[in-house]
């Protein structure tokens, strides 16, 4: 038997131009990621300064929502001045160190390595050995020279990173100030108060979980990186080879990276500990132990008690927004991914929930009259 179906002219046209259109608003979204990614960051930025530029506001003369953005964005750019300050030259300078010790370690290895000399000889493979060894002498002496040129040559990239971070701070400047003005336009543009009320109040409910985000997870790398700091502190005392001046420097990388759901504290944690490392091995292992120690705690006591209620998301829907951030949309996406996730929390939780109550209202009908029914027939 065939079935034979028409489809005329004009839904033809129709159904093609769909798929074109969102064959074209793909290809336009992929095209213009970066920009939207700025745009996503400073949209977050200016969500989690809304609250402090706000109370600002109320006590400057006039209430100025443009001085109290002014004074918020001043503390921003001088706390991520502060860190660039103590975060890159002491990283510069222990590399460094690190780069022009390499060839008398690796003089102290050969010498002290009696087994591993008796190998060499036995095989007869003393030709190769010194040529390898000179070879990595050769490249460690080339690279602490070269630096100068690594960072010229780097110069093109920093200069792109700090434009973009120029670019998220005038964004989230603006949004900050003309945030209110835009919300009022889009509440006054409701003729049914009823619904208005409804998407503000979900509107908030969504501000709430980003701003409670935000504010758990400052607070969270905050006392991490202190403790992180504090430890690197004693150990200069323990170990003399360790510089106090690291302890500033690992507060600042401790701070900034653990705003990384799920892997920043990690990554700081090896980070500081091949820093302290290059200085005494048994710092960098004390502190790597210490560091384990820690998140333990930070994981099971001092995170689920700041973020308690904020977000209520499984490990699961955290780990797989993160990975989809990272993934699709790099570092700033694991930032924004988790509080990306609540919002969409929200959405579905009110979906289900007025879902629920419609079935609800039209199932009543129906158990009213079949008890109706009940009746008559009893």
């Amino acid at each position: 038997m065939k079935v034979h179906i028409a489809i005329d002219t004009k839904t033809f046209v129709r159904f093609w131009l769909v798929v074109i259109g969102f064959a074209f608003a793909i290809l336009a979204i992929y095209s213009a990621l970066g920009a939207l990614i700025i745009l996503g960051v400073a949209f977050f930025l200016a969500m989690a300064l809304n609250a402090p530029v706000s109370f600002l506001a109320k006590y400057l003369p006039g209430k100025s929502r443009v001085g109290g953005t002014a004074i918020a964005f001043v503390l921003v750019v001088a706390v991520l001045g502060a860190l660039a300050f103590l975060v890159v030259p002491p990283i510069v300078q222990q590399t460094s160190k690190f780069i022009q010790t390499v060839p008398s370690l690796i003089d102290t290895a050969t010498t002290q390595w009696s087994g591993v000399s008796n190998i060499i000889h036995k095989y007869h493979l003393e030709t190769q050995v010194e040529s390898a060894i000179e070879s990595i002498k050769g490249n460690t002496t080339g690279w602490a020279t070269g630096i100068s040129q690594n960072v010229l040559t780097g110069l093109g990239s920093v200069v792109g990173v700090v434009a973009s971070a120029f670019l998220v701070l005038v964004l989230a400047f603006l949004m900050l100030v003309e945030g209110p003005a835009w919300m009022a336009r889009i509440w006054g543009m409701y003729n049914d108060q009823e619904r208005m009320e409804y998407h503000h109040k979900l509107v908030h409910r969504m501000y709430n979980v980003v701003t409670g985000y935000v504010t758990g997870q400052l607070l969270v790398s905050g006392i991490g990186s202190m403790a992180a700091g504090l430890m690197v502190f004693i150990l200069s005392f323990i170990f003399p080879a360790v510089p106090a001046n690291l302890a500033l420097p690992t507060v600042a990388i401790a701070f900034t990276l653990s705003l990384i759901p799920m892997f920043g504290a990690t990554i700081s944690g090896v980070l500081v500990s091949l820093l302290l490392a290059f200085n005494d091995v048994s710092a960098g292992i004390i502190f790597a132990i210490f560091f384990v120690v820690y998140q333990q705690i930070e994981n099971n006591f001092i995170a689920p008690t700041i973020q308690a209620r904020k977000l209520e998301l499984s490990a699961l829907s955290v780990l797989a927004s993160v990975t989809i951030g990272l993934y699709v949309f790099g570092l700033a996406g694991g930032i924004i991914s988790i509080p990306i996730a609540g919002c969409i929390k929200v959405l579905l939780e009110d979906y289900l929930e007025r879902a629920r109550t419609k079935r609800i209202k039209s199932e009543r009908p129906i158990a009213r009259l079949a008890k109706k029914l009940q009746g008559e027939e009893g």
